[in-house]
């Protein structure tokens, strides 16, 4: 199919591009700027003025309901590309349990929805899984997602497998004995309402054994959703003496503080939790100086009744694709980052730390772009939402910025009426 895209404002930090100007597409790849090609009819013309043009988006963590319903959502809030963790139903530890989550990808025509596999078998954290059998069939990394590995030299033995076979291995830190059970930041408000709570250093003594690891097995590691100020020094003591390692943070991470929690209300029981203004404040200067690669949704829809019990007693998550690009403009009027900066943190690095070939625009690279209205406000509310899972701490707020068209692999899979 022949798309162009015209008169958008169209933004690529890796290839410093930033001009009013055009797109054309063809045969699954970006084949021109401004001058058509020859020979070329659109089939499809999409007027961006007023708009914003980019690669679209590459989530590091996303977690499903329904994959028919959660990948229209993910299409809508301009995701082209996203990683699945392990921990869904069914866990995601064998080559079979993969082929049957990409032909329901295939149905649901979302076809760049990647797995995250399983490190240890049923995720119970003793017992190797296949690493390589789960590459063979198609994961991009490795991870035990929010589940606990029973001891350090299984840990050492799963990085050295995943090292010996080129696979990242992804872990969110946490010691599960330090966060024992815990829903709230170890803090005023924890205190205050008696919550079960979880110290900054269950993030930051984990993060620093997994540091000595993977110095140790020379694996490649990528720190998922970092909460903590510490956790953010730490890590970025480690890269200036040379550690490859990546790390992100999940998007209401950088907006939402404990002071901000309702405590009868579990849209704020997340994981990790939201922690002080000072460690909001670390973390977004972590990403203003390199220190934290990108920026992840963490998408965790749940269904009503999960969220219906006394907060301790609630699944931890929220759904957080739609939210995703609002309160990535947020950080940007708020001058955290300015907008080429902010958006590469959602496409181009992500798509690196995974060696994908998305996430930026050029020529003869992959059609994988997010068109925005940057202006564009809405509420978020029953009439605007998508997701199956409604529980945001966001519901009722007037949020600015809104996809409008989103192209994935060459083909438009996502226009707002």
């Amino acid at each position: 199919m022949k798309i162009k895209i015209q008169n958008g404002r169209i933004i690529d930090a890796v290839n410093e591009l930033d001009f009013i100007g055009d797109i054309y597409i063809q045969d699954g790849k970006i084949v021109a700027f401004d001058n058509a090609p020859p020979d070329f009819h659109a089939a499809e013309i999409i007027d961006a003025t007023g708009k914003i043009v980019c690669a679209g988006f590459v989530d590091l963590s996303v977690r499903l309901q329904n994959i028919a319903k959660e990948t229209f959502v993910a299409a809508s809030s301009g995701v082209t590309t996203f990683c699945v963790q392990p921990d869904i139903s069914p866990i995601i530890d064998t080559p079979e349990v993969v082929k049957h989550l990409q032909e329901l990808a295939e149905h649901a025509h979302y076809s760049q929805l990647h797995f995250i596999g399983a490190l240890t078998q049923k995720l119970e954290g003793g017992e190797l899984s296949s690493m390589l059998s789960l590459k063979q069939a198609g994961c991009v990394a490795m991870s035990n997602g929010h589940f606990p590995i029973k001891n350090l030299l299984i840990m050492r033995r799963a990085m050295e497998y995943a090292a010996s076979h080129d696979l990242l291995f992804m872990t969110r830190p946490n010691e599960f004995s330090l966060s024992n059970g815990g829903c709230a930041h170890e803090g005023a408000m924890a205190t205050r309402y008696g919550l079960p709570s979880i110290p900054e250093a269950a993030e930051t003594i984990a993060l620093e054994q997994c540091l000595e690891l993977a110095e140790l097995t020379g694996c490649r590691v990528h720190f998922g959703q970092l909460s903590s100020k510490r956790a953010a020094i730490k890590l970025h003591q480690a890269k200036k003496y040379g550690s490859k390692v990546s790390a992100d943070v999940a998007i209401h991470q950088l907006h939402l503080t404990e002071n901000d929690v309702i405590p009868f209300d579990s849209n704020y029981h997340v994981l990790p939790p939201f922690r002080s203004v000072e460690d909001c404040d670390y973390l977004r200067a972590g990403l203003k100086n390199g220190t934290i690669d990108a920026i992840c949704s963490n998408h965790h829809p749940h269904l009503l009744d999960s969220k219906l019990a006394a907060f301790p007693e609630t699944k931890a998550g929220i759904s957080t694709l739609e939210t995703l690009l609002p309160l990535l403009l947020k950080l940007v009027s708020e001058n955290v980052i300015d907008l080429p900066q902010g958006l590469a943190l959602l496409n181009a690095k992500p798509a690196a730390i995974l060696g994908l070939k998305t996430g930026e625009l050029a020529i003869n690279s992959p059609a994988d772009i997010c068109i925005f209205d940057p202006n564009l406000e809405w509420t978020v509310d029953s009439q605007n939402w998508q997701s199956e899972g409604i529980n945001t701490p966001f519901w009722g707020q007037i949020l600015t910025g809104r996809v409008t068209h989103t192209i994935q692999a060459g083909k438009l899979i996502f226009k707002r009426a």
